[in-house]
């Protein structure tokens, strides 16, 4: 009789404790998430010769978006054009502003479904005092009205430029707040930045 009902008891406890684990995991999943539903980082990076950092292999945009992405936990799009961007700065620059005077929409890679997402964090370099055009072709080709959209740059002077008001301009319906910019030669060193930012937006 003993016996028994030490063996019932130890299975209580099991029970109770295998419950209790489950609650803790579900309670860290509501943490990550914050209540921000599922989160993209959709974004532009230009790798080679870059103002003020040289030739480098990894754009400092990227490096921006893999630190958002490993702190949130967000999924990524990386907008990878087409055309071919590997040329001098000087002369880079030089095609980025005919691009803006000509309204031109270079054509990029790949396709993502940004529907399944609720918060998508935006980001390029500022080229010309706004994002590079090709994610000008992005915006037109993704409906992300509705959704909380986060706009960053990187730069080296220009700081958010005008993307704020083009990414208001390209989704009326959506809430564009949280904007965030960082000197290109400071992301290397910059992820506590990066990690400030993200937690006065709660995460």
């Amino acid at each position: 009789m003993k016996i028994g009902k030490i063996l019932m008891m130890s299975a209580t406890l099991l029970v109770s404790l295998a419950c209790s684990g489950n609650k803790s995991e579900a309670a860290k999943a509501v943490t990550k998430d914050n209540g921000k539903g599922k989160t993209l980082v959709v974004f532009f990076s230009h790798a080679g010769e870059n103002y003020a950092v040289g030739n480098i292999e990894v754009g400092n945009t990227k490096i921006v978006a893999d630190y958002i992405s490993d702190i949130t936990g967000a999924d990524q799009f990386e907008i990878v054009a087409e055309k071919n961007y590997d040329m001098p700065y000087m002369e880079l620059i030089e095609v980025a502003k005919k691009e803006q005077q000509d309204g031109e929409l270079p054509a990029y890679k790949g396709s993502i479904d940004v529907s399944a997402y609720d918060t998508i964090f935006i980001g390029g370099p500022i080229w010309w005092g706004t994002f590079p055009q090709v994610m000008f072709t992005f915006f037109r080709d993704n409906d992300m009205n509705g959704k909380k959209l986060i706009p960053f740059s990187t730069h080296e002077g220009s700081g958010l430029g005008s993307i704020v008001d083009d990414v208001k301009e390209a989704y009326p319906d959506a809430t564009v707040a949280g904007e965030f910019s960082i000197y290109g030669h400071d992301v290397r060193s910059g992820r506590d930045k990066v990690e400030k930012w993200l937690k006065k937006l709660g995460y």
